[in-house]
């Protein structure tokens, strides 16, 4: 089922307007009681993620989130670089893929905040939210920016 110009804008114009309100609901130094408030900080703002070092990385308590988080990196390192010669009726697919999989992030960090405040986890328990809040956070981060790149792509190839 193939989506109307009208429904497409539609959902362009509902994307701008989440994308302008993510800058201001990430919260990173809220649970940054370990190096990713105090080394992450600053760069948040500033620097794209993809271009950072990886001495510059967050710091995760357990391997197997670093590792998914570089898998992530990884991952859309290479989405960005197929989006400059990927077709327009792929990306629009991917645009689709990625705007849902974006409201599932947003979900899954309001989760992992509203138990961070409850106070009621285990020491060990704070510690796998924490960093499952951190790899929303990045992971929304990235999923904007991709999809501010895929909505100038098919803006542009609509003209």
């Amino acid at each position: 089922m193939a989506e109307t110009s009208m429904e497409v804008r539609d959902r362009l114009e509902r994307l701008e307007r989440m994308t302008d309100r993510v800058a201001t609901g990430i919260s990173i130094e809220k649970w940054g009681g370990d190096k990713w408030g105090q080394k992450w900080g600053e760069k948040w703002e500033t620097e794209n993620i993809l271009s950072l070092d990886e001495t510059d990385y967050p710091v995760f308590s357990l391997a197997k989130n670093k590792a998914r988080f570089l898998r992530m990196i990884s991952w859309y390192k290479g989405k960005q670089e197929w989006l400059e010669v990927a077709p327009l009726s792929a990306v629009n697919k991917l645009f689709k893929q990625q705007t849902k999989e974006l409201e599932a992030i947003r979900a899954n960090k309001l989760d992992y905040e509203m138990e961070l405040e409850m106070d009621t986890l285990t020491p060990s328990q704070k510690a796998y939210r924490r960093d499952e809040l951190k790899m929303c956070e990045v992971h929304e981060r990235m999923a904007v920016s991709l999809i501010a790149r895929m909505q100038i792509k098919i803006k542009s190839g609509r003209r």
